[in-house]
């Protein structure tokens, strides 16, 4: 059972680790508990701060050498989708999407074991069962969202194709995590899923999209640049780019 955190929270740091990025670096990350009452706005002001969450913990990456981890979140707003982006948006536009509670069920981790065993059969999710799921997807004490998205059917719902896991911040909307049908690479659902969700976040009046860190140098995470305008957070706080 969770209980309150003490005033102020409290932090820890990891031991190293294997970066899961760049080859040959190690990792170390500093993190804290999200539970209670405040959990939300704790949330909130540790995300503006670069913070990360995953179910009720904050983390940011403390590495001793490097400093290549980057929080990333888009312009709503003004962004303009390009030519390529413009076509995953035609793509995609038969699919309908909704946004409901952040609750786990056995046709979503169908679609999560099927993009795992695809994408990250040698991560660290890869031996992740129904109840690490549902832990995943459930275990928040903030406004957890998640977003499912289908085809389009004659009767009833259609096929589920892809699903994020989003929170609601008072500034905007943060992807936490998200999966999709790897059989159907022709409809770039993770560029979609993006583009879908600043859409939401304009219609919801809120000013940005974060998107977590954009490493330079890694083709996991080099993608992000791709939505523009965004701010990057440095050591001087968030910087336009684009």
């Amino acid at each position: 059972m969770t209980s309150e955190p003490r005033d102020p929270p409290q932090f820890y740091l990891t031991s190293p680790a294997p970066c899961p990025y760049l080859p040959g670096k190690e990792e170390r990350k500093v993190f804290t508990h999200l539970v209670g009452r405040r959990a939300a706005s704790l949330n909130d002001a540790l995300t503006h701060s670069g913070f990360r969450r995953s179910q009720t913990i904050a983390y940011r990456p403390a590495c001793d050498h490097c400093k290549a981890c980057v929080s990333v979140r888009i312009l709503c707003d003004e962004f303009n989708p390009g030519r390529t982006q413009r076509r995953i948006l035609a793509r995609n536009a038969d699919l309908s999407a909704t946004m409901n509670a952040a609750q786990a069920d056995a046709e979503q981790f169908a679609l999560f074991r099927a993009y795992l065993d695809s994408r990250h059969s040698d991560g660290g999710m890869a031996d992740m069962a129904m109840l690490d799921y549902s832990m995943m997807i459930e275990d928040s004490h903030v406004d957890t969202r998640l977003v499912s998205y289908r085809r389009p059917t004659a009767n009833g719902r259609g096929a589920l194709v892809a699903t994020c896991l989003t929170d609601v911040l008072e500034d905007g909307l943060s992807m936490v995590y998200s999966f999709y049908d790897p059989s159907e690479p022709q409809r770039s659902l993770g560029a979609y899923m993006i583009l879908e969700h600043i859409a939401r976040a304009c219609a919801l009046g809120l000013p940005h999209l974060y998107l977590g860190y954009w490493v330079e140098g890694s083709k996991k995470m080099g993608y992000k640049a791709q939505y523009l305008p965004q701010e990057r957070l440095g050591s001087d706080g968030w910087k336009r780019v684009g």
